[in-house]
C-alpha cells in the first residue's frame, strides 16, 4: 500500500520524518503475500535486484526466482553468500570494545549518515514495523528499505514477525530502526559487507549496507536485544532449545549453545540414519573403519528455540533453572550437511511441501521448479556454497513449543578438527563432557569458533567468537557481558552443563552425531550422574568424561569418550592438543582483565591461568550432578 496513514500513528525521529516527507512512494505491508510480491518486482517468475551505482553503472546484487515452494535468492557475488565476521563498526562514542567507524575510516559517521538518508529519498520505500524479540517481551522496531529489496523485508518479517499496516498501534515509537542502503557497499566500503551501529540516546540506528540478511536482519536485531539487555541486566542467549521426551516418558529440556557452526540448528533435528535404518556413529579417518549402532526407538523432539533464546527477567521463576523463550518468529536454517535426498526426511518434507511459500538462500533452482535443499548453488565449479539457508517460520514447524520453558541442561558445542599422532590438534574432546559451572562460564567467555566453519567468510584455524558465542553481534564491552553471564549461571544453579564436539573426535569423523547421541543418553538418565560414573579428564578444561555410555542396550566405544584411548592419538598427541587448547584459553581470557570484572569471575580466570584442577573450579562454584 502507498497510503502513509499508519505513519501518522508512529512517533518517529525527526531525521526519518524528513526523509519520508522528501521521498517517493511508501509501502507499509499488510500481508506476507504482499512482501513476496514486492520481492518479485512485478515479474511472475524471475527478478533481478539491481541498483545504479555511481562509477559502476547498473549492478545486479541478487536474483529472486519464484519456485513452487517459495522464492530462491542468489547473490551474484560469492562473498555475499556468507556473513562477514568483520562487518560491524560502531558509529557512536558510547562504551564499546568494538571497532569504531572513525578509527576504521578516519571520519565521523555523520556525513555518511546524511548521504544514506539522501539516497533513500530517491527510492520507493518499504516501511515495516516489527517487535524485536517477539510480541510479548519484544521492543518496537522499524525497517526502512528500498522497495525493490522486498526479499530482504520478507526475510526480516519471517525472522522477527511484522506488524500489518492496519494494526500499527497509536503511539508506536521504535527503539531501533534498520536502514537498508545496498549501493554504499560499492561506493564506500570496497564491496565489503558493512553494518554500522549508531546507539543514540533515544534510538538505536542500524545501517545495513548490504543485502545479506545474516548481519542485519538477524544478527543486527540480536545486537539490539543484547544492548537493551545490557542496560536492563539480562541476556539473550545464543542457543537452540529442545524438549526431549524419551520412549519411557522422561522429559528433559536441553539448550545447545556455541559459536557459528557449533550445531545449534542440528540439536533440534532428528538423528540422521542410513538407508537401512542404522546410525553411523563414526568413521576412523586412518583405518577407514565405520562404527554403526542400532537405536530402535529414538526420543520425541519438541523444538523451542533455534538460535536466539530470550532470558528476560519477567520469564524467570523460583525453580533455579534458566527459563527461556524464543526471540524469533522464524529460523534461518543452514542445510550444508544435507547433500542428498533422505538425509533429513522431516526438513525435506517441510521445505518441499510447505504450508506457505518459503524463502531460500543459495540454492541452485530455476523458476517454476521445486527448490530442493540438497541442491546448493556452486561458488565455483565442483565447489558448492557452504552456507545454503532456508527460513522456516515457527508456524510451519511441527510440535513447536511457544511457552517459556525451564532448561535442565545447557550444552556447549565446538567444531573440532581431526587429531592424530601425526597431526595433533584440539580435537581431543570426547563424545561429551560434564562441566562444573565455573568451567562452563569459561567456555562461554572463550567460545571457540572452531574447525571448517560454514557460516562465515573466514574460518581457518581456531579463533574465538567470545562471550557467550554472541560477542560478534554485541556492541558493548566484553566485561559487562561476562558479568551478566556469570550472574545468570549463579542464579540458575539447578541447570547443569555439558560440552559436546562435532565433526571429529580424535581420528574419528563424527559429524553432529555426538550431540544426537548425547541427547538420547542424557534424556534417558534425566540428565543426572553419580560421581562414580565420571572420570576426571586428562585436560582439566574438559571437566569430566564418562567412564562408559550405554544407549538402548549398546555400549559405545570408550575411545570415543576419552580420546587418548585411541591408538591413532595416544597420550602424547592428546597432551599436545591439550596444550594448544589451554594456551588458546589463556590468550583469550586475557581480554577480560578489567577492574570491572566480577571478583568471582576474576578468581575463575586466575584458576585457569594457574592451570587449576577440576576440583579447584568446583570450590569456586559447586557442581550439581
Amino acid at each position: 500500500m502507498t497510503d502513509k496513514g499508519p505513519i501518522q500513528h508512529m512517533i518517529l525521529p525527526d531525521s526519518l520524518n524528513q526523509l519520508l516527507q522528501s521521498g517517493l512512494s511508501v509501502t507499509i505491508p499488510e500481508t506476507r503475500g504482499e512482501l513476496l510480491e514486492l520481492a518479485m518486482g512485478g515479474d511472475p517468475l524471475f527478478n533481478e535486484v539491481s541498483y545504479d551505482v555511481p562509477g559502476q553503472g547498473q549492478v545486479v546484487e541478487a536474483t529472486v526466482a519464484k519456485c513452487k515452494n517459495g522464492l530462491v535468492v542468489n547473490y551474484m557475488d560469492v562473498y555475499m553468500r556468507r556473513r562477514d565476521p568483520h562487518c560491524m563498526v560502531i558509529a557512536d562514542h558510547g562504551k564499546s570494545d568494538k571497532q569504531r567507524f572513525i578509527s576504521k575510516y578516519g571520519a565521523e559517521f555523520d556525513e555518511l549518515r546524511h548521504q544514506t538518508f539522501d539516497w533513500l529519498t530517491t527510492q520507493g520505500l518499504i516501511i515495516m514495523p516489527f517487535m524485536a524479540g517477539g510480541e510479548e517481551f519484544g521492543y518496537p522496531a522499524l525497517l526502512v528499505a528500498p522497495d525493490n529489496a522486498g526479499f530482504f523485508a520478507a526475510a526480516l518479517a519471517d525472522l522477527q514477525g511484522f506488524i500489518p499496516a492496519s494494526r500499527v498501534p497509536e503511539g508506536f515509537k521504535p527503539k531501533a530502526i534498520i536502514y537498508l542502503a545496498p549501493t554504499f557497499r560499492h561506493t564506500h566500503f570496497g564491496g565489503k559487507q558493512m553494518v554500522v551501529h549508531n546507539r543514540l540516546d533515544d534510538i538505536y540506528e542500524l545501517f545495513s549496507y548490504n543485502l545479506y540478511p545474516g548481519p542485519s536482519a538477524k544478527k543486527g536485531v540480536y545486537g539490539v536485544l543484547l544492548k537493551i539487555g545490557e542496560e536492563e541486566g539480562w541476556v539473550t542467549v545464543h542457543g537452540s532449545t529442545v524438549r526431549i521426551i524419551t520412549p519411557y516418558d522422561n522429559v528433559l529440556t536441553v539448550m545447545h549453545e556455541g559459536a557459528s557452526g557449533s550445531g545449534k540448528s542440528e540439536m533440534i533435528e532428528e538423528i540422521h540414519r542410513e538407508m537401512d535404518g542404522r546410525i553411523r556413529l563414526s568413521t576412523n579417518r586412518v583405518t577407514g573403519e565405520t562404527t554403526y549402532i542400532d537405536l530402535i526407538e529414538t526420543c520425541e523432539l519438541l523444538p523451542i528455540t533455534d538460535d536466539m533464546a530470550l532470558c528476560h527477567p519477567q520469564l524467570q521463576n523460583a525453580s533455579k533453572r534458566l527459563v527461556v523463550k524464543d526471540a524469533e518468529a522464524g529460523w534461518f536454517m543452514r542445510t550444508d550437511h544435507i547433500k542428498e535426498y533422505g538425509t533429513d526426511p522431516y526438513l525435506e518434507k517441510r521445505t518441499i511441501h510447505p504450508k506457505e511459500p518459503l524463502l531460500f538462500f543459495n540454492y541452485d533452482s530455476v523458476p517454476g521448479s521445486t527448490c530442493l535443499i540438497w541442491e546448493h548453488i556452486m561458488d565455483a565449479p565442483d565447489k558448492p556454497c557452504p552456507n545454503p539457508r532456508v527460513i522456516l517460520p515457527r508456524n510451519q514447524i511441527t510440535n513447536i513449543i511457544n511457552e517459556p520453558v525451564e532448561v535442565d541442561i545447557r550444552s556447549f558445542g565446538v567444531r573440532t578438527p581431526p587429531c592424530t599422532i601425526a597431526d595433533p590438534s584440539y580435537g581431543i574432546i570426547g563424545l561429551f563432557h560434564i562441566l562444573p559451572p565455573a568451567l562452563a562460564w569459561l567456555w562461554r567467555l572463550v567460545s571457540p569458533r572452531g574447525h571448517n566453519n560454514p557460516s562465515i567468510t573466514d574460518s581457518e584455524g581456531m579463533t574465538s567468537e567470545g562471550v557467550g558465542s554472541y560477542w560478534p553481534f554485541a556492541t558493548g564491552r566484553r566485561v559487562d557481558q561476562a558479568n551478566l553471564l556469570l550472574k545468570q549461571i549463579l542464579e540458575t544453579s539447578h541447570t547443569r552443563y555439558v560440552l559436546i564436539p562435532n565433526q571429529n573426535i580424535g581420528a574419528h569423523k563424527v559429524g553432529f552425531m555426538p550431540q544426537w547421541i548425547a541427547r538420547e543418553y542424557l534424556s534417558r538418565r534425566n540428565g543426572k550422574f553419580g560421581r562414580h560414573q565420571l572420570n576426571e579428564s586428562r585436560c582439566p578444561l574438559l571437566g569430566y568424561a564418562l567412564g562408559s555410555i550405554k544407549v538402548d542396550g549398546t555400549f559405545l566405544p570408550k575411545e570415543l569418550l576419552e580420546v587418548n584411548r585411541q591408538p591413532e592419538v595416544g597420550d602424547e598427541a592428546y597432551d599436545a592438543g591439550a596444550r594448544l587448547l589451554t594456551d588458546f584459553f589463556k590468550k583469550e581470557l586475557a581480554k577480560f582483565d578489567s577492574p570491572d570484572l566480577d571478583p568471582l569471575g576474576r578468581q575463575i580466570i586466575e584458576c585457569c591461568l594457574k592451570d587449576g584442577s577440576i576440583e579447584d573450579y568446583i570450590k569456586l562454584i559447586p557442581i550439581r550432578l
